[in-house]
């Protein structure tokens, strides 16, 4: 087990390697307010946005399907409120140690070695299936992709392989290259999609968003939906990367946070009201048992008599989105299996990490291509312990040895339970979702 420490180590700093490489590119393109070691709110704000969105957000329509728009906008404010707060807990843990310190540090000086070890092997299964459920997602926009210009039917499986090879090469590239690869996508990110949610905002009919719902019609779809919404605001992970960036200014990272997530809940509210918006819930039912992809999602949207343009815009974004996601997480997964095995950075050994790396999700995508909102939801449940409670009992053991306090996140105790309370629900919920024991819309 002592072994294995550095590497659990590696893992969180691996997890965290997204945010880094986002803080560095924003540093460099958004003027500083003070001086050079302490960044602006405003980069702050696009870390934090930049971190929590993501190809995540295709799986929110289908999760919440059940409750549709109006009843899934209050569980959404109630999930921003709680991922909110989560991030303040580990800002308010961060600040009590120097500059500079990791979340593997803070775990460990506060939860200890087991916290540690928990934390370690909940991001590295936590990588694993966000790279299935990217390699998923991929391949079903691609086989969507290329039916709709070339009428070609590719299938799932095959289109797997081919999106988890390309994309895998380029993150055997380095670093650099992903770095280079993810700023042109972040930047066509932000640009397909104000051009497409504009034409399905504008077109969204208000009778389809607020159709004719009892709580009973709605309330027992509620309860899978915690964990999805949970992934989506998971922007705790670039806490401790902000905490650097603006020289343990808490009130300013604070700023940074609420301004991000909100940004993120803007994002969110668009692209529901795009789909439940064009959409009717009776047509959810038969794309759930299609496996609800994101493929699945574009070819809805399409047989409404979408505009080609901003159809073609939507099918940009939405590969941009996956790829952009993929990189992300395979390179922290990639990194972390180099360093748990020792691999040397030759051809050699590049190969052999990549062997490990994407092997197994690759193969899982092939046998189960449709698998994005299922590996979601598996991801959310352990999101809740990395993003959730691990941040509440950092804050709370701080708390309870005095350390000193420059920042202290307010509401008490009660906020406190409240957040740590939603994340045990989430994580059981994620459980009991994963066994087919919720009510499934249909």
């Amino acid at each position: 087990m002592k072994d294995a420490l550095p590497s659990l180590k590696k893992g969180w700093k691996c997890y965290q390697e997204e945010a880094e490489r986002m803080t560095e590119m924003t540093a460099t393109a958004v003027p500083l307010e003070k001086s050079s070691s302490e960044g602006s709110v405003l980069g702050g704000v696009v870390i934090v946005a930049g971190t929590a969105i993501g190809a995540g957000m295709f799986s929110l329509p289908v999760a919440t399907s059940g409750m549709w728009f109006g009843y899934s906008l209050i569980v959404m404010l109630l999930v921003w409120y709680c991922m909110y707060s989560s991030a303040l807990y580990l800002l308010e843990a961060n600040l009590r140690f120097p500059r500079g310190a990791s979340f593997d540090t803070i775990a460990e000086a506060t939860l200890g070695k087991t916290g540690r070890i928990v934390n370690g092997v909940s991001v590295a299964f936590l990588c694993y299936i966000l790279t299935y459920a990217y390699i998923s997602g991929g391949s079903s926009i691609i086989s969507h992709s290329v039916n709709s210009v070339s009428g070609v039917s590719i299938e799932p499986a095959m289109a797997s392989l081919v999106f988890a090879v390309f994309l895998s090469l380029i993150v055997m590239m380095g670093t650099k290259t992903v770095d280079r690869i993810t700023t042109v996508l972040m930047g066509g990110m932000i640009v397909t999609f104000l051009g497409s949610i504009g034409g399905l905002v504008t077109g969204a009919e208000t009778q389809s968003l607020f159709p004719e719902l009892s709580l009973s019609e709605t309330l027992p779809y509620s309860l899978a939906a915690f964990s999805f919404l949970a992934v989506s605001f998971g922007m705790q992970t670039s806490v401790p990367s902000l905490v650097k960036y603006m020289d343990k200014d808490g009130s300013r990272v604070r700023t940074s946070l609420l301004t991000g997530s909100l940004l993120t809940l803007a994002f969110y509210l668009l692209w529901q009201v795009a789909v439940f918006g064009n959409l009717t819930r009776t047509e959810f039912p038969a794309l759930i048992a299609a496996g609800g992809n994101i493929g699945d999602i574009i070819s809805a949207l399409a047989s409404t008599g979408l505009n080609d343009n901003v159809n073609s815009l939507l099918k940009a974004f939405s590969n941009m989105a996956v790829a952009s996601s993929f990189l992300g997480v395979a390179l922290c997964l990639y990194d972390y299996i180099a360093d748990l095995f020792g691999f040397e950075d030759n051809l050699q050994g590049r190969i052999k990490t990549a062997a490990i790396t994407f092997v197994p999700p690759t193969l899982l995508g092939v046998m189960l291509p449709n698998g994005f909102i299922t590996a979601i939801g598996y991801a959310g449940m352990v999101m809740c312990i990395i993003c959730i409670l691990s941040p509440v009992a950092m804050a709370w053991i701080g708390r309870k040895e005095e350390r000193n306090d420059s920042f202290r996140v307010t509401g008490g105790v009660a906020r406190m339970l409240l957040v740590f309370g939603f994340g045990i629900l989430s994580m059981a919920l994620a459980g009991l979702d994963a066994f087919g024991m919720l009510p499934t819309f249909s």
